[in-house]
């Protein structure tokens, strides 16, 4: 008597391509060695910027505020990490044209899937990276220096620079998806950055920029700010982050790989 043989139907997940990438990029960025000397060199300049302003503090008897010395550091270790947000975003495509192009040509992928898979990825562990600096720096300065930060005031200014970086990040994704090398989409990169810092510092005072972010950082980490003002500018920044991401959705899909 012969046996029927039943066929399982197979379930493809659509979504394991975008898991698969993300997966990767993940690991991949974070054993990068431009990723390892973003934050060895953040976490060095923290602790001897701390424990000079500590010896300051008790050596020489001149009290050294902790917001306004925690300020002052987030603030050069915000810019300073721009070189290197910028090399790792923008090169999370250029860097990989020919894969892309053999995933993309052969149905492994989707484009949409590998854009938001690098640009998640990449978003990801730069966040996650600053926020633990930023953690550790805020409670560290609090103990070591004058204690006059507020627990709000630093989740307010913690949240402002990951959003900012947040937009770096999504527009530097973007143009590295859409130029056609990493050095012309590093170059384009840095004078859209500036150029948009320069029209920002322009703008009345009632809109968020990030001259404001810089300005009132201290205030910010001891209490003194506007609750409605500083979600503004949170949300500006992640408005820009997805406007950048959403053109480099469109273009990526048009482009020639």
């Amino acid at each position: 008597m012969d046996a029927t043989a039943t066929r399982t139907p197979i379930r493809f997940n659509r979504l394991l391509p975008y898991w698969a990438v993300l997966q990767t990029d993940l690991r991949q960025t974070a054993h990068s060695w431009v990723f390892r000397l973003w934050v060895l060199l953040s976490l060095l300049s923290a602790a001897g910027y701390g424990l000079y302003k500590y010896g300051i503090h008790h050596e020489a008897g001149i009290v050294q505020s902790a917001s306004m010395q925690t300020g002052d550091l987030l603030r050069g270790v915000a810019v300073a990490s721009l070189a290197f947000v910028a090399l790792l975003s923008v090169s999370a495509v250029s860097s990989e044209r020919s894969t892309v192009a053999d995933a993309v040509l052969c149905r492994g992928i989707s484009r949409y899937q590998y854009f938001m898979a690098k640009w998640h990825a990449r978003t990801a562990v730069v966040l996650a990276a600053f926020a633990v600096l930023s953690a550790i720096v805020l409670t560290g300065y609090h103990y070591l220096l004058d204690p006059d930060l507020t627990f709000g005031g630093g989740v307010a200014a913690t949240a402002i620079a990951l959003a900012a970086l947040a937009c770096v990040i999504a527009w530097g994704v973007t143009i590295g998806a859409l130029a056609n090398g990493t050095v012309i989409a590093i170059t384009i990169f840095w004078m859209l950055l500036y150029g948009t810092i320069l029209l920002c510092s322009f703008l009345p005072d009632p809109f968020p920029s990030p001259t404001y972010v810089m300005t009132q950082m201290r205030s910010i980490l001891k209490g003194n700010y506007d609750e409605y003002r500083v979600g503004r500018v949170v949300a500006g920044f992640l408005i820009a982050a997805a406007v950048g991401a959403t053109v480099g959705l469109v273009g990526f899909r048009r482009k020639d790989v």
